[in-house]
C-alpha cells in the first residue's frame, strides 16, 4: 500500500472487542495486492444522555471534561485517545480519523448539568480525549455553543487544541477571561513542518498555533505551552525553541509530556515510523522503550507521562532550563468558580 498522505495512521488494525474485525495492519498470505482508497471522512450522530467525564488519574488529578467529537481528524498517529475508538466497534487505525462521532446535543446537556440544584462549580476541560477544535467544528460549531453555556453561567472552563480555530471564538473568550474563567493550551509537538505533516498532518502549523497564542494573549486570555509529545530522535531537540517562541508569544505556562504508545498505538505508530522514517526507525522504537522501562504501552503513574531513565533525565533537564531561562515569574493565574450563575442570570445578593 502507498503512503497515504495526509493521514496519521497509515493502517487499521484489529479491533480488540470485536470477534470479527477487518484489518489491513498485514498483508501477508494474499495472492493479489490489496487495493486500499485513501477513506473518507464519515460522521456519526451520537445522543449522550450526560456530557461531562470525570477523571481521577494521579497523573492529572482529579477533573472533569467534555468531548464533543469522538476520533478526531487531526490524525495524530501517536494519540492516546485512538484506543477508545474501539468502545464504538470502530479502528484505533484509520477509522479514529475517518469516523467522527459528533455531539450536536453536548450544549443543551451542560447546561441541564449548571441547572441541577447539586452543580457545584469547578473547572471543566476541553477537551481531555479529542481536540474540540479539530477541523469538524468549523462546520458544526458544538464549541462555541458550549462557551456561550459556560459565559451564560459564569463556570470556568480550560481550552487544549492543536488548531488556530480556536481564534475564531475571540469574542467570547475575552468574556470569559474578565471574570478569570479561562485558559487556553496550545499543544505543539514540533517546529518542523516536514515532521509535523507526517506525525500530525491536519493539525495547525506551530506557526499558526503562535499566531493564534499571540493573539489570545494581546486580548487578555491566559494562554500556554504544551511541548508534547516529546519524541527521542525526532523532536527532542526542539523543546527550547518552542518554549522561546511560545514565550514570546504571550504564553504563561509551559509543561511537557514523553511519548506513550499505549494499547493498539504501540503497532499504529510502529507501522507509521517504518514507512516515514526508515533509517531511523529502530533508534527512535529502542529509545521509546528505554523511557518507559521497556515497554512501549506503559500503564505506570508518573513514568508513562515523563519516562525514566537517561533519555528522560536528558529531556526533563533540557525542559527545564529552558522554562527557567524563557517563563521566569510567569504563571497562570487561577481560575474562579465564585461568579457561577445559578440559573444563568446575575444574583441580586
Amino acid at each position: 500500500m502507498d503512503y497515504l498522505k495526509g493521514k496519521g495512521a497509515q493502517i487499521n488494525v484489529p479491533n480488540k472487542y470485536s470477534a470479527l474485525s477487518l484489518s489491513t495492519d498485514s498483508l501477508d498470505g494474499l495472492d493479489e495486492e490489496l487495493m486500499l482508497e485513501k477513506p473518507r471522512t464519515e460522521i456519526f450522530h451520537e445522543t449522550p444522555k450526560k456530557i461531562i467525564s470525570t477523571n481521577s488519574s494521579p497523573d492529572i488529578g482529579p477533573s472533569a471534561s467534555i468531548n464533543p467529537y469522538q476520533g478526531c481528524e487531526h490524525g495524530c498517529v501517536y494519540c492516546y485517545a485512538r484506543n477508545s475508538h474501539e468502545y464504538w466497534g470502530f479502528s484505533a487505525g484509520l477509522d479514529f480519523e475517518t469516523k467522527i462521532i459528533v455531539k450536536p446535543e453536548a450544549p443543551q446537556l451542560l447546561e441541564r448539568e449548571f441547572l441541577r440544584p447539586s452543580w457545584k462549580p469547578r473547572t471543566i476541560m476541553l477537551s481531555g480525549n479529542t481536540d474540540c477544535y479539530q477541523p469538524l467544528e468549523k462546520k458544526f460549531g458544538i464549541t462555541r455553543q458550549l462557551l456561550q453555556v459556560f459565559n451564560k453561567y459564569q463556570n470556568p472552563v480550560g481550552i487544549i487544541t492543536k488548531n488556530a480555530l480556536v481564534t475564531r471564538d475571540l469574542d467570547i473568550l475575552k468574556e470569559l477571561a474578565k471574570s478569570s474563567l479561562v485558559h487556553v493550551i496550545f499543544s505543539i509537538t514540533s517546529l518542523d513542518e516536514k515532521l509535523r505533516q507526517k506525525l500530525e498532518p491536519r493539525t495547525a502549523s506551530a506557526v499558526k498555533k503562535l499566531k493564534a497564542m499571540e493573539a489570545l494573549a494581546e486580548n487578555g486570555i491566559p494562554v500556554g505551552v504544551m511541548n508534547a509529545p516529546i519524541i527521542p530522535g525526532l523532536n527532542h531537540y526542539e523543546t527550547p525553541e518552542i518554549l522561546r517562541l511560545s514565550a514570546d508569544a504571550g504564553a504563561r505556562f509551559a509543561s511537557y509530556t514523553v511519548v506513550r504508545l499505549n494499547g493498539q498505538i504501540g503497532k499504529i505508530f510502529k507501522d507509521w515510523l517504518t514507512k516515514s522514517y526508515p533509517d531511523r526507525a529502530d533508534k527512535v522504537w529502542n529509545q521509546i522503550q528505554e523511557l518507559h522501562g521497556g515497554n512501549v504501552s506503559d500503564s505506570e503513574f508518573g513514568r508513562r507521562i515523563k519516562g525514566e531513565g537517561n533519555i528522560a533525565e536528558i529531556i526533563r533537564k533540557l525542559f527545564e532550563v529552558s522554562k527557567r531561562k524563557y517563563f521566569k515569574n510567569r504563571e497562570m493565574p487561577p481560575l474562579e468558580t465564585s461568579h457561577f450563575r445559578s440559573g444563568g442570570s446575575y444574583s441580586l445578593f
